[in-house]
């Protein structure tokens, strides 16, 4: 059914069913799996900090954050039964959804499987909604966990 899965991963709770789930759907299908993490600057620069040693700490501790997230989901991989070999990806500079929406565009991606923390209207409303970017701009098949 699925022949390349992208599970899009942050290190939360929810992101980390939504790759249990992934690793499951990719047993079931023989499908190739991709789990990626976005380091998306705009947090930071929206802090309106210009100190660009400050921005450069933050990038590192991101990059140390996606090295620790990504060996803990192939762990999860390993662990699987059978164990199933997840490649890791990890891209920079770009919004978390659009940098999802690219990445499974250019891998090839059928399905993205992502988690959702389950906020409220009023939360999205302020914050936004990756999971409903994502939804609503998506070429493929979308499935979001809570």
């Amino acid at each position: 059914m699925f022949q390349h899965v992208l599970c899009a991963t942050d290190g939360s709770a929810a992101s980390e069913h939504a790759t249990l789930l992934a690793i499951d759907m990719a047993s079931k299908y023989g499908a190739k799996l991709t789990s990626l993490f976005v380091i998306d600057p705009y947090p930071f620069l929206g802090i309106g900090s210009a100190n660009p040693m400050a921005f450069e700490a933050y990038v590192n501790a991101a990059k140390a954050m996606s090295f620790s997230i990504q060996e803990k989901t192939q762990a999860l991989g390993a662990k699987s039964s059978p164990p199933v070999h997840i490649e890791v990806v990890t891209v920079e500079e770009v919004s978390v959804a659009a940098g999802i929406l690219k990445a499974a565009s250019d891998l090839g991606c059928d399905l993205i499987v992502l988690g959702s923390h389950g906020r409220g209207a009023v939360e999205r409303m302020i914050l936004g909604s990756v999971a409903s970017k994502i939804v609503n701009s998506a070429k493929v098949p979308v499935l979001i966990t809570r």
